[in-house]
């Protein structure tokens, strides 16, 4: 039987996990809403909350769909699914899936047909995320009395320390963003994306300040993600 990255035991697994992920998600939901009841807090004051939590992650789920988009494109639905939904994101799963699929000297501008690089590709992605799963719980603690002991020294060079921090981890990025400049316009396609994206993220930080729109802090890094994901998505085919 061929191969097919939609078939329908993918499905069937992905439906498994997401499922595990909703039950695990309304199990904790109703631990902690018992949990409040049991310390006075008001139904209202509670269920306010809940509202506004789930409010809050609909914009972050706008990006989480794009990427399923994107990486749906090669490794069909149910992957993408089960990366997206769960742990993934789309500045970690495309670099990773980009990168073997580079190695092994093949094309992601259609579907995979191979179920060789099917794993494989699905292997890099799952074993270079295990560190992000594994350090934090045995590291966190460490790291965050580190960071206080710096801030309570010294605040302005605490927030230089984080922002550093910050802009080390984007900067691993940019070798992607830069990677084909050589090779006509096409290649500065990503350049483009990017200066769209801080542009929208500059435009955001003016209306929080000037405008006092306090709220748009929250969305402020989701809106520049889809605005600069749309904009790829209308000046790509432009540059070709």
């Amino acid at each position: 039987m061929a191969f097919n990255v939609n078939s329908l035991f993918l499905y069937v697994l992905a439906i498994g996990v997401i499922v595990f992920v909703l039950a695990q998600s309304l199990f904790f939901l109703l631990r902690a809403y018992r949990r409040g009841k049991e310390l006075g807090m008001e139904t209202g004051r509670l269920k306010k909350t809940i509202v506004s939590t789930a409010v809050f992650t609909i914009a972050p789920a706008v990006s989480i769909l794009i990427g399923v988009v994107t990486l749906s494109k090669f490794l069909g639905i149910p992957l993408p699914w089960i990366r997206m939904s769960v742990i993934g994101a789309i500045t970690y799963e495309l670099p990773a899936a980009t990168s073997t699929a580079n190695a092994l000297g093949i094309s992601l501008s259609e579907t995979i047909s191979d179920p060789r690089i099917y794993s494989a590709i699905a292997w890099v992605m799952t074993l270079g995320i295990l560190p992000s799963i594994i350090l934090p719980p045995i590291l966190m603690k460490k790291i965050q009395g580190g960071m206080v002991k710096i801030k309570t020294k010294d605040s302005k060079w605490g927030d230089l320390f984080l922002t550093s921090m910050f802009l080390g981890m984007i900067s691993a990025f940019l070798g992607m963003v830069f990677a084909d400049v050589r090779k006509g316009i096409a290649g500065w396609v990503p350049i483009f994306v990017l200066l769209v994206s801080a542009a929208i993220m500059g435009i955001c930080g003016l209306l929080i300040k000037k405008c006092n729109m306090k709220w748009l802090e929250t969305y402020a890094l989701a809106v520049s993600m889809v605005g600069a994901m749309a904009f790829a998505a209308l000046i790509t085919p432009l540059m070709q």
